[in-house]
């Protein structure tokens, strides 16, 4: 892919609080899912580098919201994954406030990528996920990684079951991080988020900030762990 620019994508910052977040500015792409479903591993797919996001063999590694610029406005995000059991459980609920607050409040999001293990399909924290984003009009797009590890036909199959249920503002692909496959529907979505004229954001954006508490959150409030 000789016209991929998110091969120079390099690391940012990382934040484990809310104020230490970089400014609300440009547009943000973010990625979310379970803690073993390959995000870092997608996000260094994606730029063309081994080691831009840390990857490992025990999930849960990714302890921090990180940030990686795209350019000088433009930004990957890569959550913290949800759903590792191992975590003791006030990291769990740490790192489940820090992704709400997060989404909640960032004006500068212009979309999320939701990496799905396509061997175990859509989870129930991924379900609460999309039906967040439908509910603030944002943007989403599955990728169902690690299809390398299906064969073509029961890849199609998880595909089209997974298309059959989703919202007008969702799509849906087969990924392989390890057999780069799928890149350029990725770089084509991700073009279509981050590189649109004018400020990043989801409807509601320019009304008052989501509770510096998370579960102060009203009705709508997205409540992943």
């Amino acid at each position: 892919m000789n016209n991929n620019s998110y091969h120079n994508t390099v690391y940012l910052h990382s934040a484990h609080r809310l104020a230490q977040l970089p400014a609300d500015a440009g547009r943000e792409a973010v990625f979310a899912g379970r803690s073993n479903a390959g995000k870092s591993s997608v996000i260094n797919a994606l730029a063309g580098q081994k080691k831009l996001a840390r990857t490992s063999r025990q999930p849960g590694r990714t302890r921090q919201i990180n940030f990686f610029a795209v350019d000088h406005d433009t930004r990957l995000v890569d959550l913290p994954g949800y759903g590792y059991a191992r975590a003791p459980g006030s990291l769990r609920q740490h790192w489940g406030q820090l992704i709400n607050a997060y989404l909640e409040r960032r004006r500068c999001l212009a979309g999320l990528i939701l990496i799905v293990d396509i061997r175990r399909c859509l989870t129930e924290p991924d379900v609460q996920m999309l039906d967040w984003c439908e509910n603030k009009n944002l943007p989403a797009h599955i990728l169902l990684n690690k299809a390398d590890k299906l064969s073509r036909s029961a890849g199609r199959q998880a595909l089209a079951t997974v298309a059959r249920d989703l919202g007008e503002n969702t799509g849906v692909q087969l990924f392989s991080a390890a057999k780069k496959q799928g890149l350029d529907e990725l770089c084509g979505v991700l073009d279509e988020w981050l590189k649109k004229n004018g400020p990043g954001g989801h409807k509601g954006e320019g009304g008052p900030p989501g509770p510096a508490n998370p579960a102060e959150g009203n009705r709508g409030s997205l409540r992943i762990t």
